[in-house]
């Protein structure tokens, strides 16, 4: 299974991981738990490989994709990110007093890490990509 470099005081929970090559490309799949603490800032800004399908069980997400304005992912939301060069900028706890928990299923090219952090010189390159901010 896929090891994860942690770079915040997220929790990340691997849970599963499978290769498939039974589709018309190999597919590695991996579903993991994320927890965050209460007020936690999430992962830096990053990149995945492949599709992200994601679940919120407990809390609330501050969810923000590049080209997209953040918004929040309450518990019993569902939402999705598409990988490859798309940045993710924020994934934060909304809560300052409670953990915020969800599941994602990670769709990832087989030999790639899941999620590669984006560096400064990246985001300024590309922050005319970057949704207006909320004042």
């Amino acid at each position: 299974m896929t090891t994860v470099e942690n770079r915040s005081t997220s929790v990340l929970t691997p849970l599963f991981g499978k290769q498939l090559s039974d589709v018309a490309q190999p597919v590695e799949v991996m579903t993991l738990l994320v927890e965050i603490p209460p007020g936690g800032k999430g992962l830096p800004p990053h990149k995945h490989s492949g599709p992200i399908f994601g679940y919120m069980i407990e809390g609330e997400m501050l969810f923000e994709l590049e080209g997209e304005p953040e918004r929040v992912v309450k518990a019993g939301d569902a939402f999705f990110e598409p990988g490859g060069d798309v940045i993710h900028y924020q994934d934060a706890n909304n809560l300052p007093d409670a953990t915020s928990r969800f599941v994602v299923v990670m769709h990832m090219v087989p030999g790639q890490p899941m999620l590669t952090y984006v560096d400064d010189d990246e985001l300024e390159r590309r922050r005319d990509r970057r949704a207006p901010r909320p004042q």
